[in-house]
């Protein structure tokens, strides 16, 4: 079976991590077939959304290939965590909405791939941590970098110092997810929060990430300059006329993503 599946629907790809007897383990067969379908994904104009998760019921992914790390060498390790943090770039820059639906354990580089995404949502049974120093590691595909922008330095040093896994109802109070399902609704209330923010003007909804991501590595005055210039941008669209008409004339907008 390929160790990535994609399956299209109504403009959102659901993108599988498929290696359940392992708990979706990050292997470099993963990490170089995920690279592909995320720069196949990126051009294709049928898709808006990418909604990533995990084959089982078990885990979304349990992180690294540890038997690999073992083994390989310094420089191995080194090449491997690179190929992870361009996965990671990727998922940010992908240019769609991204959603990851955490259906088990989330650990290491597998919550990395997820903190990466714009959203989270968590299976009730869902447990997310970083252990990397458990086994003398580094949270090297970008954890220590995104976790606390996430849910901040000192949350983010208590979990990745200790390598303290959390539960989906502390993830939640913490900021690292947005939401809680049953695992049997999980994928219906992802899909949910994906549909609600394709009805919005697709420009605005990149534009917006895009205020987001890049503002948070930019002082506060750098910012909220970007933040004006990408509403200035924003202007220039059909939608925007469209959205503004549409209150204006208290009626329903319907974006056409021009």
């Amino acid at each position: 079976m390929p160790s990535i599946l994609c399956e299209e629907n109504d403009g959102i790809a659901l993108v599988t991590i498929n290696r359940p007897e392992v708990l979706n383990a990050l292997n470099i067969d993963v990490l170089q077939r995920l690279s592909e379908l995320l720069d196949a994904l990126k051009t294709r104009e049928s898709v808006r959304a990418v909604i990533l998760t995990g084959a089982g019921a078990a885990a979304f992914s349990a992180g690294a290939d540890i038997r690999y790390l073992h083994r390989a060498t310094p420089l191995e390790v080194r090449e491997y965590a690179r190929l992870a943090v361009r996965i990671t770039n990727q998922i940010e820059d992908l240019g769609k909405v991204t959603v990851a639906a955490l259906n088990g354990y989330a650990y290491g580089g597998g919550l990395e791939l997820a903190e990466s995404c714009m959203l989270r949502i968590a299976a009730r049974h869902a447990m997310l941590g970083h252990p990397e120093v458990r086994i003398g590691a580094v949270a090297g595909f970008g954890g220590t970098t995104r976790l606390p922008r996430l849910v901040g330095k000192g949350r983010a040093a208590e979990m990745l110092l200790r390598g303290r896994a959390v539960d989906a109802e502390e993830a939640l109070k913490i900021g690292l997810v947005q939401g809680i399902a049953d695992a049997d609704q999980l994928m219906d209330e992802t899909g949910t929060i994906v549909r609600d923010i394709l009805q919005q003007s697709p420009a605005a909804v990149r534009l917006t990430w895009e205020a987001l991501h890049r503002g948070l590595n930019m002082t506060l005055e750098e910012s909220a300059a970007l933040g004006a210039d990408l509403f200035g941008l924003a202007a220039s669209t059909e939608d925007f006329r469209t959205g503004t008409r549409a209150f204006i004339e208290k009626t329903r907008p319907a974006y056409r993503g021009r």
